[in-house]
């Protein structure tokens, strides 16, 4: 097996301070966390931002900011949401892309999230793809349900997404694809030769899931963003989680990829 990637989803859209105290929500916070869990065996940051109000945003600004603060603390890869949070405009989603970021998400379909719709249209589909072309990024295609491996393999065929294809399975949102293991064969089984893939699972359900990433070659994501406890009672910090998980997979004799090596595995530039 090649080494495992571990993806740290820092923030989110929908935790609040109130949710956990460990939340970053400042720039700085997010650059602190993002160098705390690169030392402790992530290669990828997965981040959103928050404004002073501690709201979402998708401020171009404010992703430059959080982009250069990590910039100054380690050389983990940054992945921008484009998910941004429910409600916002396919433009106001688009903004942290402008900045060329090595890394940003690509959600192929629309899905229920718990009460809510994150609505992804296919036309607004094609738009994102288009717009990371254009501006050099890697797409990690976010899959929430079967349906949506296919909808991203269908922008491949029509040349919209060039080059390695990565894959994040988010399994156990309300509303989605199921955390179950014979769910997540369903999704690996519909990968292309050469295509990677991680998986995250929300809640209770993240740490069976990414021990099956582990031991079958995936890789995991791990964070505040889909899970505020280490274990029932206690509240985690996005450096106990990533943590975790290096431990796991040096039990299983898997040792995890740093920034430079993860870069190599989905083909982009080291720096």
């Amino acid at each position: 097996m090649e080494k495992l990637m571990i993806t740290a989803a820092l923030v989110g859209a929908e935790v609040t301070r109130e949710d956990t105290p460990h939340l970053p929500i400042t720039p700085e916070e997010i650059a602190e966390q993002a160098a705390e869990v690169c030392e402790a065996g992530a290669s990828i940051a997965h981040i959103h931002v928050r404004d002073q109000e501690g709201r979402p945003s998708q401020s171009r600004e404010l992703y430059e900011e959080t982009l250069n603060e990590i910039g100054k603390r380690c050389d983990i890869i940054v992945q921008v949401s484009t998910g941004g949070a429910v409600g916002m405009t396919p433009e106001e989603r688009l903004q942290p892309v402008t900045l060329s970021p090595e890394m940003a998400t690509l959600t192929t379909g629309t899905v229920n999230f718990g009460d809510v719709v994150f609505l992804n249209t296919p036309s607004d589909i094609r738009k994102f793809a288009a717009a990371l072309q254009r501006y050099q990024v890697r797409p990690e295609f976010e899959i929430f349900d079967t349906g949506m491996v296919q909808t991203a393999l269908a922008l491949v065929k029509e040349g919209l997404v060039t080059g390695h294809l990565h894959f994040d399975f988010v399994l156990g949102v309300p509303g989605g694809i199921p955390a179950d293991a014979r769910n997540l064969l369903l999704l690996i089984d519909q990968l292309p030769e050469g295509a990677t893939w991680t998986v995250a699972a929300v809640g209770r359900h993240q740490l069976p899931m990414a021990a099956l990433g582990i031991t079958l070659g995936g890789h995991v994501r791990v964070g505040l963003e889909d899970n505020l406890y280490y274990r029932k009672g206690e509240l985690a910090t996005n450096g106990s989680l990533v943590a975790r998980i290096k431990r796991l997979a040096a039990e299983m004799e898997r040792p995890t990829a740093s920034p430079t090596e993860a870069r190599r595995i989905l083909g982009l530039d080291e720096k």
